[in-house]
């Protein structure tokens, strides 16, 4: 059975699936905006972002495994008392390390919050 991929840039997509495990998945790839980082992949077994927040330049591919994500959060400037998901921004804790993301458009952040949720819960 052949699931879609959800993703935003057909080469990010392909970087992500060069680099995958035997068996290996992948659910979505969402372009991410601001400065730092590049992009967000999911797969069935791991999260792997897109760093271009090094020195010089450089540019590291990090994978993390879900079950060394402690929490994932929506970021949020807004009160509480608008809609929960009103912003494109989510917080994935990895130990003490915390890698923030925005997204174009809150249904994204959605769909990575609700994926990353669901892996960590289950």
């Amino acid at each position: 059975m052949t699931t879609s991929i959800a993703y935003d840039r057909k080469e990010q997509l392909q970087q992500i699936q060069s680099g995958l495990l035997p068996g290996e998945q992948v659910i979505a790839v969402y372009d991410a905006i601001g400065t730092g980082t590049g992009f967000i992949g999911l797969t069935d077994r791991r999260v792997i972002i897109q760093d271009k927040s090094f020195v010089g330049k450089k540019t590291a591919i990090t994978s993390i495994p879900y079950s060394k994500i402690t929490s994932v959060s929506v970021v949020s400037n807004k009160s509480w008392a608008g809609q929960f998901f009103s912003t494109g921004a989510i917080a994935i804790n990895v130990g003490t390390h915390v890698y923030e993301m925005e997204f174009r458009g809150d249904e994204k952040s959605h769909h990575v919050h609700d994926l990353i949720l669901h892996r960590i819960t289950s």
